[in-house]
């Protein structure tokens, strides 16, 4: 048990698709599902925290406010926040935070989306000192580009193959068809995926994630609250990592052109992405060796790989291997992405992280289905959002 230690007594989430609708609707329907989860009221309630999102007006950018108001003003303070894809590890920081410090005792926290047709872009507008608006415009560097980037640099580095990146979509598309709440459900042969369209070479479409409507939330509290409520062992927030990178930055980063510079400055001891993990294992006091599963960003499939060695599974140059000897499927020693990751979610930024922290909660509770993984205790999530934003969350029961 670690002295940092929150309880999650609620998950709920909307499911993930593309209807067009307002993003509050995906959020209050999270929330009630977390509320009723919980055995909770709203009166209950006294702190929430919304991740922002960037496509729905300004009602996007104070999603704490606009959350609240929508179950009903109550009074009680609100936060926003916004990250990128790491939006809702943040959110939940915050709400622990608070928790720790003894100014709240029950604390939601949800993010909702609702995504353009396409890919993701930066909103209108000239802004010629945004990295984010430069790449589409200088470059046409869409994410997709940046995804199949990283996969050609796996492939010339270990010897990842395009059946690889393949296996990985199969293997998620078997674990997110036992899931109510993924958007696709198909379960693919590797036929299928390979002959998909190129979209950025290596990569397929089948292999990249789409954008997604959805909504996800979580009702943390503290040790004491749950205690007093009945719930003697509940899931637990163990440790939370929102570290940000160390100079130099070696490794290219979307939407960056380039890295830093390591001329006479010594290259950190770990990458960013291997130091967000690092980071959680170190507050909760456990190690890779002790992840019962992960759940983990899959951008691109051939991005889970990089995850593995990220999050401390294998060494460098091991993932591959890790997949095909059935590691990292339901069954095996470490499953990843027992949901079906993104790969069968799509993308709802401020959603996605809380979306991992529901499934580590329901996994630890064994209350995940025909995706269960057998005796699960403990969990990691990782992820990466735009300009540094590290994204992890370990849980334990």
């Amino acid at each position: 048990m670690s002295k940092n230690d929150v309880a999650i007594l609620g998950a709920g989430m909307h499911p993930w698709g593309k209807w067009g609708r307002n993003f509050a609707e995906y959020g209050v329907f999270a929330i009630k599902a977390a509320m009723k989860d919980a055995g909770l009221e709203w009166k209950d309630v006294d702190f929430i925290v919304g991740g922002d999102t960037m496509r729905n007006g300004y009602p996007g950018y104070v999603a704490g406010a606009t959350f609240a108001k929508a179950m009903g003003w109550t009074g009680v303070p609100i936060a926003s926040c916004y990250a990128a894809c790491a939006t809702g590890a943040h959110a939940i920081e915050i709400a622990r935070t608070r928790i720790l410090a003894g100014m709240a005792d029950v604390v939601v926290v949800a993010g909702a989306d609702t995504t353009p047709k396409g890919f993701l872009a930066p909103n209108k507008g000239e802004r010629t000192l945004d990295p984010d608006w430069l790449r589409f415009r200088l470059l046409g560097a869409t994410n997709p580009t940046y995804f199949g980037l990283y996969a050609q640099r796996r492939m010339d580095l270990y010897g990842a193959t395009e059946q690889d990146f393949a296996h990985i979509k199969v293997k998620n598309s078997k674990h997110g068809a036992a899931n109510p709440n993924a958007r696709y459900k198909k379960v693919f042969t590797e036929e299928e995926v390979l002959a998909s369209p190129l979209v950025a070479a290596p990569l397929r479409l089948f292999e990249i994630c789409a954008t997604s409507d959805g909504g996800a939330a979580v009702v943390l509290t503290s040790m004491e609250f749950a205690k007093k409520h009945g719930v003697k062992n509940p899931v637990r927030v163990s440790a939370v990592s929102t570290v940000s990178p160390t100079f130099p930055n070696t490794t290219i980063d979307m939407p960056d052109f380039s890295t830093d510079s390591a001329a006479g400055i010594p290259v950190p001891d770990r990458s960013f992405k291997d130091s967000i993990s690092y980071a959680a294992y170190q507050e909760a006091g456990v190690g890779p060796e002790d992840l019962d599963l992960a759940e983990v960003y899959d951008l691109s499939s051939a991005l889970e790989l990089d995850w593995y060695e990220n999050i401390g599974l294998c060494k460098p140059g091991n993932a591959e291997k890790l997949l095909r000897d059935g590691d990292t499927t339901i069954g095996g020693r470490i499953p990843v992405n027992a949901s079906g990751g993104l790969g069968c979610f799509g993308e709802a930024v401020p959603a996605q992280a809380i979306a991992q922290v529901c499934e580590l909660t329901w996994q630890l509770r064994g209350q995940a289905g025909e995706r269960q993984v057998h005796g699960a205790k403990v969990g990691i999530t990782a992820n990466q959002g735009l300009f540094g934003h590290g994204s992890s969350v370990l849980c334990t029961r």
